[in-house]
């Protein structure tokens, strides 16, 4: 089976073919650009896969409240890169919050912002694999495995905690969204990568971290050329 790396324009096409498979339900959330306000997507069932993005401002009418004309009429606002970095937050996610303020360039300076996103809850498999150990994916004969998330670190006190100190435990604000899983294992029936600091760099001194990794198993028929 070879290995190939799958660009970002590449998963971006990959989730458009998901797309024709089934959806739990596609949800537009809207935010206000104060420094305050959270933007939370989530799902009841299934995954998120995020599709469209915006920061910035495309209409007058949203998030207008007790503003000025002057910090609504620019129309044409849009930061370069949000789906990005929205995709790198929450996709594979059960829920996910972002607050305005992760992004640090503004894209119209004097215009009231909002972040809108568009995503879809899509089912998928779920699995920790704890440092030092192997994560396998497998699908079954015919299919192929197409990476929604993986994340290295620790955001919780629970997964693989077993034996483990109270203080390799304490930090859950450790997790580094990685791309490396899906460029290796995308696009085969099985694939294996270990869950250590060498494969995955170590984003948390001193925390025993464990590998997230959300994926589905996609008709070989949909496989994708190398580009």
């Amino acid at each position: 089976m070879l290995h190939f790396r799958v660009s970002a324009t590449l998963l971006l096409a990959a989730t458009c073919l998901l797309m024709m498979k089934t959806v739990f339900g596609t949800k537009r959330v809207t935010t206000c650009g104060d420094v305050y306000n959270v933007h939370r997507l989530s799902c009841d069932t299934g995954r998120i896969v995020v599709k469209y993005a915006l920061y910035g401002r495309r209409d007058s009418k949203t998030c207008i409240e007790g503003r000025p004309y002057s910090q609504i009429s620019n129309t044409h606002c849009s930061l370069e890169g949000t789906l990005d970095i929205i995709k790198l937050s929450c996709d594979g996610k059960t829920e996910c919050e972002l607050n305005p303020r992760v992004f640090s360039k503004d894209p119209c300076y004097g215009t009231a912002k909002y972040l809108e996103t568009t995503y879809d809850c899509f089912p998928a498999i779920n699995f920790d694999a704890c440092e030092g150990s192997l994560a396998h994916l497998q699908c079954d004969e015919g299919k192929i495995i197409f990476i929604y998330g993986a994340n290295y670190g620790r955001h919780d006190r629970t997964t693989c905690s077993y034996n483990r100190p109270t203080s390799q435990l304490q930090r859950i604000d450790c997790s580094d969204h990685s791309r490396k899983v899906a460029n290796i294992c995308n696009g085969q029936n099985s694939c294996t990568i270990s869950a250590t600091n060498s494969e995955f760099g170590d984003p948390c001194g001193g925390t025993y971290k464990y590998l997230e990794v959300t994926y589905t198993c996609i008709l070989q028929s949909q496989q994708l050329p190398n580009n």
